[in-house]
């Protein structure tokens, strides 16, 4: 019973769509009108520039972050990982959105790991740096980072809902980075850069 109010309590708190809301609150814009049109940090700080995508990457951390370490923390880690999926799910399908198109999952899933297994995030944290740092492709760094997240975890001899909930992360994120694939493979992926543009492009 315990673990079903913390899946559930991770799936609203994975809801609360916070690029939506903050760039509604401070710029009166709907960010799903511009830019890629996802609510997640990478548009929003490509579209506002980073005193708007910081603060957005902290929240979308923070809510896969919360519900896992709880999880982990009072039940254990099979409860953190099935808590900090709900969160992505909250994240991907917001209730708060009326279940419209959310986000891509990749800062909610590094919070869920921060939650489950630091380490394992540290070191997803310092692949998708390194890759981004050499591409600046947001979307290259964050599908090479999930997908080396289940492999980290068996490395570093974590428990088994870990490193399953690692693959199955993995798997969504590039899933849901299909059409940022098709637009590399055709030369038309943006690189991200850390200076607002003038004018939005798509992700």
């Amino acid at each position: 019973m315990t673990t079903a109010i913390l899946i559930v309590a991770g799936y609203l708190a994975g809801s609360m769509p916070f690029g939506y809301w903050v760039v509604r609150a401070f710029k009166h814009v709907d960010i799903r009108s511009v830019g890629s049109g996802n609510i997640g940090a990478t548009n929003v700080w490509r579209t506002y520039g980073r005193w708007y995508g910081v603060p957005v990457v902290l929240l979308d951390v923070l809510k896969g972050f919360v519900p896992a370490f709880v999880a982990t923390l009072t039940v254990g880690h099979l409860a953190g990982v099935l808590a900090g999926g709900a969160a992505m799910l909250g994240h991907a399908r917001p209730i708060f959105l009326k279940f419209a198109k959310g986000g891509k999952m990749v800062a909610t899933c590094g919070g869920v790991f921060f939650g489950v297994a630091p380490l394992v995030a540290v070191c997803g944290l310092a692949s998708w740096l390194i890759v981004f740092l050499l591409l600046r492709y947001a979307s290259v760094a964050s599908i090479v980072a999930s997908l080396l997240l289940a492999p980290i975890a068996i490395g570093l001899g974590e428990p088994w809902p870990v490193w399953a909930f690692g693959a199955v992360a993995g798997i969504a994120v590039l899933v849901l980075h299909r059409a940022n694939l098709k637009r590399l493979v055709r030369g038309k992926e943006h690189r991200f850069e850390l200076r607002r543009r003038s004018v939005p492009v798509s992700s």
